[in-house]
């Protein structure tokens, strides 16, 4: 009675020779190309046995490697000056990219595996949570920041707008009182926070053009701050104070 022996599978002369180095045990950038080459052909022969319809692909890396069997089995010159070409060069490469395509084949597979255990689930957050805010904490807003050192800046800036008028000038014609609204202020201050992730408290107040906007300012910054959507934070002691906006993009 014949015996069938069931070959292993490839998917190619590569994979083929990945597994004979494999399983020799041997080097990759030292193949033994007269042993690997007898056992490829070993493998050949018993595939058309079951199957005459051998892929082409696995016919024409025989005939690779009995060439490469081949040129390595003629002498080399001794008189040539330059190194001989190592004929297995390009089938050592061809085989450590396959092997490469390989490892990240089997990567994927795994993070695809991975991936079916993962099960979405649409939110089923109530209502009531959701509306819920965490209550601010001032003195963790502030942290190191006291009142009297804004209150200094605040004074500082007071001091530089007084600078800038002129004595004489400042006596001419109707001065018109000033209408800075708190709530235009501080609307317009959470839009520059928006844009500003992080600025510098004392700039923000030398931007304003007089003493009642920056009075107003300075009252949109504690607003702000007490609704949490800025934070004021200055490293050490005497270092510039800026501030951070929740609101930033």
């Amino acid at each position: 009675m014949e015996l069938n022996i069931k070959l292993q599978v490839f998917e190619g002369p590569l994979d083929l020779l990945l597994h004979l180095l494999d399983k020799n045990k041997v080097n990759i950038y030292d193949i033994p190309i007269v042993e690997i080459t007898n056992q490829y052909m070993e493998y050949i022969n018993e595939m058309r046995r079951q199957d005459l319809n051998v892929m082409s692909e696995f016919m024409v890396m025989a005939a690779t490697l009995i060439d490469i069997k081949s040129r390595m089995l003629l002498p080399s010159d001794p008189d040539s000056e330059e190194e001989a070409e190592d004929p297995r060069e390009e089938l050592v490469q061809q085989l450590l990219e396959y092997k490469m395509y390989k490892c990240m084949a089997y990567e994927l597979k795994d993070r695809q595996m991975d991936a079916e255990k993962v099960w979405y689930k649409t939110p089923t957050i109530p209502d009531e949570v959701l509306a819920y805010e965490e209550p601010v904490n001032l003195d963790e807003l502030v942290s190191d920041i006291t009142l009297a050192k804004l209150n200094e800046i605040f004074q500082n800036i007071m001091k530089k707008q007084n600078d800038k008028i002129d004595p004489i000038r400042s006596k001419f014609g109707k001065i018109e009182k000033e209408e800075v609204s708190l709530e235009d202020k501080m609307t317009s201050l959470e839009e520059y926070a928006k844009s500003h992730a992080h600025f510098s408290f004392r700039n923000l107040l030398e931007k304003q053009s007089s003493k009642v906007e920056v009075i107003v300012t300075f009252l949109a910054i504690l607003e702000l701050m007490k609704v949490g959507k800025i934070v004021i934070i200055q490293e050490n002691t005497f270092d510039e104070i800026y501030i951070d906006s929740k609101l930033a993009a």
